[in-house]
């Protein structure tokens, strides 16, 4: 009885259903903090990362950003005063359809509206054709909408007279929808300051795929959404030259007017705005003076030569790569654009013309053959690689033999110049001591691989490789002694004294330069500060070696010593320079042409400036290149000082005494 009465020790004991252990509820409060952390990210990156887009997805259901274009930055002279491109503001009227006129009721009261305006610009300007009529200004309207929406204003007329704006302003609760707002057109120097350099803007409509820039713009509008960098396609965009180059720069922010639309794509609301901001501003290298005087200098040129039709000029610092001058003549007047007119003279000396036509004698092409301008090159390689000394004397009996046939090339007018040394080649243009003396020599020590070895020398010194100047649509030449059609030793002999490859202006003034400061490739600038509104300086392009060849010294004097060819239009100059003529030739019987070409350098022995002049089909270098050279060089000297005192300002200074 008493043992089974007794109490049931605890072992015993009825155990308790379902009793939480440890583990289990730490899991269970782990997998909780992770799915709220979860939760807790997912709507911190909803609010702060999407938050932006769902907005803008949000609001644009309802609200609209009609682009206004920027105010485009000015483009300055190497002074920073004077302005080759700028800016001017003009009001314009613009038209908004706050309703659908595609139907006969509504469609009358826009054609009576069109009519009411047209009465208006003939009543304020009168016998004046330019005016639009009812007509054109319906087309305008773009009442079917095929050109944009409904909620876009309409451009009726630009540049809008005095009289005219303050008629819209005061009747403006008679015309509703009609706005007057300000917009800018660009202006070019009237005096038409390096305008092949400067370049021209149109409408970012017109611009083609082949300008990558815009393409990529066109490609990424429907995900562009900062209104500041959308574009509008009425807005002007560079299509050439600094304008093309510093579009970025240049162009600013777009403003835009925000407006509220309803479901037929028509304003619903108050149009809120939001003004553009205004581009950067260039100031170039470019010294208006001195491009002055050798755009007038290639025009007097071309006057006076019986063949001749165009001329190019480069004027490049040798210690900075700026360049003060390049002129490309003839020219075009950017303030009157019509392609037709200028699609012979657009290029300028960076790029390639179109190619020489003899059926139309307005073509001529832009990139010759250099000529004997190439002789102090060659003589450097011929030193360089070994071929023969400074003091050893060739017999130059006024030809070279090539080939087994016995062919002969000649010297110009088959100069006799008997015993000469490389120093006096250069001097006398003697092409018979480059083909026997380089040439040659060339293929005889290399092979075939005589033709890399002149490709590399060639490319070190900038001809048939990018200069890297700032500009675009760079034409990098053309190498014809690359043409397999020809031997080794024709394309080696040929080479060697300029006739068998094409380069461009800019590509022979990097080549001068060169030779003026014994081998540094200095990048050519156009632009040497970028200003923002406030004039202050955002950005200093600094002087730039793109590379050095390793040349003795006493190489690069012998042939600074053999720049010396007799040049009468340099009679009088005030400084010892280093100069020297060409004269290439290309096509044979009634289409051949010659052209000139010259470069020189000043002073000699502490170079400022290198200069590179060339006329197609000029003749004589040194009777048709070298008069534009030398007025360079005393414009140069004028403003600058050759020898770093300028001549005008020192003149200028006696007239006041």
């Amino acid at each position: 009885m008493f043992n089974r009465l007794r109490k049931k020790p605890m072992a015993e004991e009825d155990t308790p259903v379902n009793k939480p252990s440890t583990a289990r509820l730490n899991l269970f409060f782990f997998a909780a903090f992770v799915i709220f952390s979860i939760l807790i990210f997912r709507l911190a990156f909803v609010q702060f990362v999407e938050g932006p887009e769902l907005t803008y997805m949000e609001t644009s259901r309802n609200t609209k950003d009609i682009p206004l274009a920027p105010v485009r930055g000015p483009i300055y002279d190497a002074t920073g005063e004077v302005a080759l491109a700028y800016s001017e503001p003009v009001q314009s009227l613009y038209v908004l359809l706050y309703e659908d006129y595609r139907n006969d009721e509504r469609r009358q009261e826009a054609e009576e509206l069109a009519h009411d305006l047209a009465a208006v610009f003939k009543q304020f300007n009168p016998g004046d054709k330019e005016q639009p009529d009812a007509e054109e200004i319906i087309k305008r309207l773009d009442l079917d909408y095929q050109k944009t929406f409904g909620y876009v204003p309409r451009l009726v007329k630009s540049d809008l007279s005095t009289k005219e704006i303050a008629f819209f302003m005061e009747k403006k609760a008679d015309y509703p929808g009609v706005m007057v707002l300000e917009e800018n057109i660009r202006k070019y120097d009237p005096d038409g300051v390096a305008v092949q350099v400067v370049g021209y803007t149109r409408e970012f409509k017109r611009a083609p795929d082949s300008i990558a820039k815009y393409k990529a713009i066109r490609e990424g509008a429907s995900t562009q959404r900062d209104p500041g960098l959308v574009y509008h396609e009425e807005e002007k965009v560079g299509f050439d030259g600094l304008e093309l180059q510093y579009q970025e720069e240049l162009r600013g922010r777009s403003g835009y007017q925000s407006i509220d639309i309803d479901a037929r794509n028509l304003p619903d609301g108050t149009m809120l705005q939001t003004p553009p901001e205004k581009g950067y501003s260039l100031v170039s290298t470019i010294n208006k003076e001195i491009q002055m005087a050798a755009q007038k200098a290639i025009t007097d040129e071309l006057r006076r030569l019986p063949k001749a039709i165009t001329g190019y000029a480069v004027a490049m610092e040798v210690d900075t790569g700026n360049v003060v001058a390049m002129a490309s003549m003839p020219d075009y007047d950017p303030n009157d654009w019509d392609y037709d007119k200028i699609k012979y003279v657009f290029r300028n000396g960076t790029t390639e013309s179109f190619p020489p036509n003899d059926a139309k004698p307005s073509r001529a092409e832009s990139v010759i053959l250099l000529g004997s301008v190439i002789k102090p090159l060659s003589v450097l390689i011929g030193l360089k690689e070994g071929l023969f000394t400074a003091g050893q004397t060739y017999h130059d009996q006024g030809y070279a033999v090539l080939g087994k046939d016995g062919r002969q090339v000649k010297n110009s007018h088959s100069a006799y110049n008997g015993s000469i040394t490389a120093r006096r080649a250069i001097e006398k243009s003697s092409n018979a001591f480059m083909i026997d003396m380089v040439g040659k020599r060339l293929l005889s020590k290399y092979g075939s691989e005589g033709i890399d070895i002149w490709d590399k020398h060639m490319k070190e010194f900038g001809l048939g490789v990018s200069t890297g100047v700032d500009l675009p649509n760079e034409f990098l030449g053309r190498l014809e002694y690359n043409n397999d059609d020809e031997s080794a030793l024709t394309r080696l002999a040929f080479a060697s004294f300029g006739q068998q490859a094409k380069y461009t202006t800019m590509q022979l003034a990097q080549y001068t330069t060169m030779l003026a400061n014994k081998g540094k490739r200095m990048e050519p600038h156009l632009v040497k500060e970028i200003r923002d509104a406030d004039g202050n300086v955002v950005k200093e392009i600094k002087p730039k070696i793109l590379n050095e060849v390793d040349f003795a010294d006493a190489h690069w004097n012998e042939v600074h010593k053999g720049m010396v060819t007799k040049v009468s239009s340099f009679d009088g100059f005030p400084y010892d320079y280093a100069r020297k003529t060409g004269t290439s030739e290309q096509g044979t019987g009634p289409n051949k042409k010659e052209n000139g070409v010259f470069i020189a350098f000043a002073p000699r022995d502490n170079p400022k400036l290198a200069v590179a002049v060339v006329v197609p089909e000029g003749g004589f270098g040194s009777v048709s290149a070298s008069p534009i050279a030398r007025k360079i060089f005393d414009a140069y000297d004028e403003v600058y000082g050759l020898d770093g005192t300028p001549k005008g300002k020192k003149d200028e200074g006696k007239d006041n005494e």
